[in-house]
C-alpha cells in the first residue's frame, strides 16, 4: 500500500478537527479507549454529543479555547492506502504552523464554512498550498446542514473558489460538499444531497493518484551518513546512506558526486539491510559504489548528465517563523539545505507578499512573524539545489538563527543564479 500524506487548512471553526475526527470515527479508526475518553470529556464540557474534534486537539489549550494552535499528526489506514493527516491552525498568527504542516503533504483539504463561504484566511491557505506545491487540492465546503443542503449554495463558492483559483497554481482542484459534524460526504455518501453525484472524501483520498506527483527523472540522494563497519568482515564496505530525494536509482546506473564532479557505477543498493535492484524518491537507503571516492555528508549523488545546480546564490520565498525578530538585508543566518549545512547572508529583499490580495510591496525591507516575502541568498559554500517547482526536497531548506538554535524561517528556492 502506497502513503497518503494530507494537511487541512481553513478558518476557525470551520471544522478542519470535527472532520479528521469523523473521517477516523467513519473509518473506524480509533481505539475503544480513546472513544471512551473523548465521550468523557465531551460530558464533562456539557456538550449535548460527542466532539470528534477532541481526537486531534490534543493540547490543553486549544481544548480550553477550542481551537487548533499546533499542528497534530493522525495516521489511519484503509484496505487501499495508508494516510498521514496534518491537522493545521487555523488562525493568522499561526501562519507558519500550516506551512510546516504542509510542506510534506501530497494533498491540502482547504474547509470552507458554507454560511460564511470564502474568507481571508480561505484565501490565504489556498495561496499557501500553492506556493508549497501541494499537486492536489480538495475544497470542503462544509456545515451543508445548516444551509439545509442548498445547491445554490455550494455551486456560488464552488463557482468563486474557482475563479480565485485561476491566479495560483493549481494542478487539480476538487470540491465536495459535506458535514464533517453529520458525516455526509466524509465517508458514506449523504443522502441529504442527491444532487451530488461525485465521490466522497474517503473515496476521493484512496482512488487519488500520486505516483506521478513525484520527481522520478532527476536522481538525487543527499548523503546523510558514511558506513564503515569497523570489522574484518567487512573490511571494504563503504555505504552512503541517505534518502532518495528524486528519480529511480538503480544497481549498475552511472552516477556522478557532488563536489567532486567524479563519476562511478551504484553496485548496490540496500533497504533496511536488504539488498534491492531499484529505489524510489522517499526511500531511506545505503548505496554502495564500485569504486572508492572522497563522500561525505551534505555531498550529493546523482547522474552524470543530470545534475542540480551548484551553487551560492539563490533567490527563495522565505516564510518568517520567528517571534521578537524580523529578516532584513544583511541578517545572517545558518541555512540548512538537504543534509547540507552552511552559513548565508540576506544579500537582497525584492519584495514582501500580502497574502491575502496577493499584493507584492517591494517597498518592503523586513519579514516578520508569519510573513512571507521574496530574498536573494548568498551563501558560504556552494549548495546542489534544484528550483523548488521542480523538486520540493533539493528545492527547500530552513534558516537558523545560530545564537540560539531556533529555526526562524522556511524557503522555498525559485531561481540560482
Amino acid at each position: 500500500m502506497d502513503l497518503l500524506r494530507l494537511a487541512t487548512a481553513g478558518s476557525v471553526d470551520d471544522g478542519k478537527s470535527t472532520l479528521i475526527g469523523r473521517l477516523l470515527y467513519d473509518s473506524k479508526s480509533i481505539f475503544e479507549d480513546q472513544m471512551e475518553a473523548i465521550e468523557t470529556t465531551s460530558k464533562n464540557k456539557g456538550e449535548e454529543s460527542v466532539n470528534l474534534a477532541l481526537l486531534t486537539d490534543g493540547l490543553r489549550a486549544e481544548r480550553e479555547q477550542g481551537i487548533t494552535i499546533d499542528v497534530a499528526h493522525r495516521y489511519f489506514a484503509t484496505p487501499k492506502r495508508k494516510f498521514i493527516i496534518g491537522d493545521t491552525p487555523g488562525h493568522t498568527q499561526y501562519t507558519r504552523n500550516m506551512v510546516t504542516g504542509a510542506s510534506t503533504a501530497d494533498l491540502a483539504i482547504v474547509l470552507i464554512d458554507a454560511r460564511n463561504g470564502i474568507v481571508e484566511q480561505s484565501r490565504r491557505h489556498a495561496f499557501i498550498a500553492s506556493l508549497l506545491r501541494i499537486p492536489h487540492i480538495v475544497v470542503a465546503i462544509n456545515k451543508m446542514d445548516l444551509v439545509d443542503f442548498d445547491e445554490e449554495v455550494f455551486e456560488n463558492i464552488r463557482q468563486e473558489f474557482t475563479e480565485f483559483a485561476t491566479k495560483l497554481d493549481v494542478p487539480d482542484l476538487t470540491f465536495i460538499p459535506m458535514s464533517a459534524l453529520l458525516g455526509d460526504n466524509v465517508v458514506d455518501r449523504s443522502a441529504n444531497m442527491n444532487w451530488y453525484q461525485g465521490a466522497t472524501l474517503l473515496h476521493h483520498l484512496e482512488e487519488l493518484h500520486i505516483a506521478s506527483d513525484r520527481n522520478m527523472v532527476d536522481v538525487r540522494l543527499p548523503v546523510q551518513y558514511v558506513i564503515r563497519p569497523q570489522t574484518d568482515a567487512h573490511h571494504d564496505y563503504r555505504g552512503y546512506a541517505g534518502t532518495v530525494a528524486g528519480g529511480i536509482m538503480k544497481v549498475g546506473d552511472e552516477v556522478a558526486a557532488l563536489p567532486s564532479g567524479l563519476s562511478t557505477r551504484i553496485k548496490s543498493i540496500e533497504v533496511a539491510g536488504k539488498p534491492v535492484d531499484e529505489a524510489n524518491p522517499g526511500t531511506a537507503v545505503v548505496v554502495l559504489l564500485e569504486d572508492e571516492i572522497d563522500i561525505s555528508r551534505g555531498d550529493m549523488i546523482c547522474r552524470v548528465n543530470n545534475q542540480p545546480e551548484v551553487t551560492q546564490d539563490v533567490e527563495a520565498m522565505i516564510c518568517w517563523m520567528a517571534d521578537g525578530s524580523q529578516l532584513t538585508e544583511g541578517s545572517k543566518l545558518a541555512i540548512k539545505h538537504t543534509t547540507n549545512w552552511a552559513r548565508t547572508i540576506v544579500k537582497d529583499m525584492r519584495y514582501r507578499l500580502n497574502i491575502n490580495t496577493l499584493h507584492r510591496d517591494e517597498a518592503a525591507t523586513s519579514l516578520k512573524l508569519n510573513e512571507i516575502g521574496r530574498v536573494r541568498l548568498r551563501i558560504t559554500k556552494p549548495i546542489f539545489a534544484d528550483k523548488y517547482r521542480r523538486n520540493r526536497t533539493t528545492g527547500s531548506f530552513i534558516l537558523v538563527d545560530e545564537h540560539t538554535n531556533v529555526t526562524v524561517g522556511a524557503g522555498m528556492i525559485i531561481d540560482t543564479e
